[in-house]
């Protein structure tokens, strides 16, 4: 498929409804209001095409450029490229899914992960937490640096009822993935958890909710979910 093509296939597929949904939870025009298992469907119509994708991304139209990561190949993908998709991720679903699950299965995960995490900017910090979060999930446990995973941990179990809004959104989701993915760091990610206890997140005009971690981890233990890493982490 083209560029034109694909555009045209997004804008039939939206609908006003979807696109209300996606505003409530914070996202920006221009979107079409395509439900992201229709999305899914094109995926294998532009998959392998990285200039396509990369084009896809640069329209700026929220819903190719959830798209654009569905379908770019992670190791084909440069730093600096991620560096501009971060800084063009405007809520959270681009941040927190598209960008954070493609950095993570690049070469630059752990260093973008890292480099985020310290932004002034919401949607770059968060970002940078989800990226990490993502990372231990896929990563084995031997590739991991424990200690500045433990570091962060300290530093999202210390800070998180202080920090930006869904910046506590994704160091709850960090402590769950490291509980859940990083066996080693089990005990030391269920303190964490019990140490912040509920958080709050504005979550807009919807019905969603903060997960409370400790139940989260405990739901994972229950079936022995434990240190069972994903194949993938791009959704």
């Amino acid at each position: 498929m083209t560029y034109e093509e694909v555009m045209q296939q997004l804008a039939s597929m939206g609908s006003e409804q979807t696109k209300k949904t996606f505003i409530n939870h914070g996202a920006l025009e221009p979107l079409y209001g395509v439900k992201v298992g229709d999305l899914k469907k094109l995926v294998k119509q532009v998959k392998k095409d990285q200039a396509l994708a990369l084009s896809l991304y640069d329209s700026g139209v929220s819903d190719a450029m959830y798209l654009a990561g569905l379908t770019v190949n992670p190791s084909g993908i440069t730093k600096e490229q991620l560096r501009e998709w971060a800084r063009r991720a405007n809520w959270y679903m681009l941040a927190e899914y598209t960008v954070a699950g493609l950095a993570a299965e690049s070469p630059f995960g752990r260093e973008l992960a890292m480099e985020w995490i310290s932004s002034p900017d919401e949607m770059t910090a968060t970002c940078g937490w989800s990226t990490y979060a993502n990372l231990v999930s896929i990563k084995p446990d031997d590739e991991l640096d424990y200690g500045e995973i433990r570091a962060l941990l300290h530093e999202a179990s210390t800070r998180i009822h202080e920090e930006r809004n869904r910046v506590r959104y994704t160091m709850n989701g960090f402590i769950i993935s490291v509980a859940g993915y990083v066996k080693v760091l089990h005990e030391e990610a269920k303190e964490a958890a019990q140490r912040i206890g509920k958080v709050q997140v504005n979550m807009g005009n919807t019905a969603c909710k903060v997960p409370l971690a400790t139940d989260y981890i405990a739901k994972m233990a229950a079936m022995d979910r434990i240190g069972k890493k994903r194949k993938t982490c791009i959704c």
